[in-house]
Formats: C-alpha cells, sequence, structure tokens
C-alpha cells in the first residue's frame, strides 16, 4: 500500500498549529487523531506540530511537537513564524478555535499569520455570529489571508459566506473525524463494562455547564420510573479551564441534584480523562446518546460524531452542528432545557426496536463518510490542490 500511494502522490509537508496531548483539550486530541491517519497516507512527509502551551503548563509532548508556542506571549509567534520560515514546510494547517490564541480576541495568531511566508489551511472549528466583534474580526482576517478555509457543516459555509463575504470556492466542507468501529457491538461491551441488564444512556464530556447535564439527569428521574434499571453515565473529567476557575462547583450541583431527585441508582460518574481505548469501550456501552448541550451555535462536537460514527440512537439538543448531522432520520432534536422532551425521545426508541434499529443503521451509514481515513485524504487532497495553485490565497 505505502509503495502504491508513493508512486501516486508525492510526499506534503505540512506543519499543523494547535494545542496538542497531552493537553486535556478537544482539539488537541482532534489534531492527534488527525495527523495520525494523514500520516499513513503521507508517511514520507510525517506531520510536525507546533503546540500552543499556556504558561505553567509542564507538559511532556511526543517527539512531533517541534516548537512550543506560549499563549500569551507574542514574541512566541513571531518565533513560531520564522521557524516555519526556515523549514522545508510546503504549507501550514492552522486549528482555529476562540480561546486557545492569546491577544484581542485571538488576534496573536493573525500576526504569526501576517510573518508566515508560506501557505496555510485554516479550520474554523467556531464560526462567530458578528464579524464585527473582536472575535468576528480576527475571524475575518484569517478568512482573508489564507489559502482555504475547512469548516465540519454546511451551515458554516453560509455564514462565511453571507457575513463574512468569503467566496465558497475557497471553503471546504470537511466532517469531524471518527474512529472506524463496528456497529451492533453494545451488548459485547455492556458486558464488557459490566452493566448487563441495565438501559444505558450517558455522554462524553469535559463537563461544564454549557453542556446541560442537568436536563439529562431530570429526564432520568422521569425515565427510572417506569423503567428502574436505567443507568446514566455522565463520562469524562471537569474541563481544565473550568475547574481552575471554579473548581468542582458545577459537578457537586449535579450530585446534589441526582440526590434531590433520588436517582443515585441510576447515574453513574466516570470522573477521569480517558485513553482514547476506554473511551470508546464506554462510548460503545452506551445505547442511548444524548447531547443536551446548551449553546445553539455549536458547530461542532467530537463527542456526538463519535456516537454517530458507532451507529447510536442519538438525542440532542437543536444546536447547529447535531441540526445538520442527525438530520434525515439519523437520530432525534429535542428543545433546549427540556428533560420531559428528552425523556420522551428516550421512551419512543425504546418502544419502537424496528424504528430505533432503521435510525441507527442510517447514523453509522452516514458515519463511514466521517472515518479519520476518509478525512485524512480530503485534507491531503485539499493540500495537494493549493500547492498545484488551484487554489489562491486570494478571495476570488
Amino acid at each position: 500500500m505505502v509503495k502504491k500511494l508513493q508512486k501516486t502522490r508525492k510526499p506534503i509537508n505540512v506543519i499543523y498549529i494547535s494545542s496538542y496531548i497531552p493537553r486535556k483539550c478537544g482539539i488537541a486530541t482532534y489534531t492527534k487523531d488527525l495527523t495520525n491517519d494523514i500520516n499513513q497516507l503521507n508517511p514520507y512527509a510525517l506531520a510536525e506540530i507546533l503546540a500552543i502551551n499556556r504558561l505553567g503548563d509542564n507538559l511532556s509532548y511526543p517527539w512531533e511537537v517541534k516548537f512550543k508556542i506560549i499563549q500569551n506571549d507574542l514574541g512566541s509567534y513571531i518565533q513560531a513564524a520564522n521557524y516555519v520560515n526556515q523549514s522545508e514546510a510546503d504549507l501550514v494547517m492552522l486549528e482555529h478555535e476562540f480561546g486557545l490564541y492569546g491577544g484581542k480576541g485571538g488576534d496573536y495568531i493573525v500576526a504569526f499569520t501576517e510573518v508566515l511566508k508560506k501557505p496555510f489551511v485554516t479550520t474554523f472549528h467556531t464560526i462567530i455570529e458578528d464579524p464585527e466583534n473582536e472575535y468576528g474580526i480576527v475571524q475575518k482576517r484569517l478568512s482573508n489571508s489564507t489559502a482555504a478555509v475547512t469548516v465540519m457543516i454546511n451551515d458554516s459555509v453560509s455564514k462565511l459566506a453571507e457575513k463574512y463575504g468569503i467566496s465558497e470556492d475557497k471553503i471546504e466542507v470537511v466532517p469531524h473525524g471518527i474512529p472506524d468501529l463496528p456497529f451492533g457491538a453494545t451488548e459485547f461491551f455492556k458486558r464488557k463494562r459490566r452493566l448487563t441488564g441495565k438501559i444505558v444512556l450517558g455522554n462524553i464530556n469535559l463537563l461544564s455547564e454549557s453542556k446541560g447535564i442537568e436536563y439529562s439527569l431530570e429526564a432520568v428521574a422521569k425515565i427510572a420510573k417506569e423503567i428502574p434499571n436505567v443507568l446514566y453515565l455522565v463520562i469524562g473529567q471537569t474541563h481544565p479551564v473550568i475547574l481552575a476557575k471554579d473548581g468542582e462547583k458545577y459537578r457537586l450541583s449535579l450530585k446534589g441534584k441526582i440526590k434531590k431527585l433520588g436517582i443515585e441508582k441510576n447515574v453513574k460518574f466516570i470522573n477521569e480523562y480517558l485513553s482514547l481505548d476506554e473511551l470508546l469501550e464506554w462510548l460503545q456501552a452506551i445505547e442511548i446518546y444524548i447531547t443536551p448541550y446548551l449553546n445553539p451555535l455549536q458547530s461542532s462536537s467530537g463527542a456526538l460524531a463519535y456516537a454517530i460514527g458507532a451507529g447510536k440512537s442519538c438525542v440532542s439538543t437543536p444546536y447547529l452542528y447535531a441540526q445538520e448531522s442527525l438530520s434525515k432520520g439519523r437520530g432525534t432534536i429535542v428543545p433546549f432545557k427540556d428533560a420531559k422532551a428528552i425523556a420522551n425521545a428516550v421512551f419512543e426508541i425504546l418502544n419502537n426496536p424496528k424504528k430505533r434499529d432503521e435510525t441507527e443503521r442510517k447514523a453509522y451509514q452516514y458515519g463511514r463518510l466521517m472515518t479519520w481515513s476518509n478525512v485524512a485524504l480530503q485534507h491531503l487532497d485539499l493540500f495537494q490542490a493549493i500547492l498545484d495553485r488551484k487554489i489562491t490565497n486570494t478571495i476570488k
């Protein structure tokens, strides 16, 4: 396979700007998973990482991290750009999320791009609604100078075109990647996790108030009256930024609600930052995956993407990523902050096995387009198009 690839595709040297493992951050995990599969298809030019590092973080990065950019040190961004300019990189891949980069609205990364002499591609994990606020201004400046933009849903294409004036020719929809998991393995993993005999609901997050877990707990209280063996899994640690600011305030509030609702036997916290293998085992043990998130503008969700790719029955509030990903019969959308609607959706799934099977199969089939190998190939095709001058650095 490698020899065949060598004949058909020239190696492309890419440097990635992102947070990176072992930092506990969704973008860090995303970048690791993405570059793992790109390396499989581009083995003679392995990915190099310039990691965004918070001051005071003492992380032991793997070998592929060649440079650490200090988040709130502008000089560090300039040094990083000079490092890239002197490297053999063909182009740069910038993973962009607000809060990741320093400066006003995160504009230190703009300073990096202004010094950079290589073409760069930008993935926007979030689209800011207002192009005139400090965050929107940064998004606009990056959009104007990047060779191409990748986003994860079609709604983001429309917003960049209508609100930011970015040509749709410059924007590629590349889905959030997922592992290639088997379909219908739930009972096996329930046995492995000693959950046989339970109706398992759950979600996997870095915990924060924006996740809306309290509404799932209220739904569990309603479900447990009819299905006493229901178990809801809340998997994941509190988000490190929230933990540093507020400690375990939110988790403790959830535990207080569980006690008040009398569902101590129906909820289990797995308060750990899991390895990928452990995370996938827990995911595959969940029968109905619930994302009760509260931010209607959320345009990506790795956790929901993984659940779709595993062929789970998914119940979600109508944030942007969920609306698009669960459309066409691939899942169930419920209103925000509506525990009764969540409970009714779970009852509907459990009481209609034929419809449930059809929904899960549609989700799983959709997920085949989202496997990391496919996402990696889309990235490499885009990189090659840029290097072939099929995409330019200016808006057409």
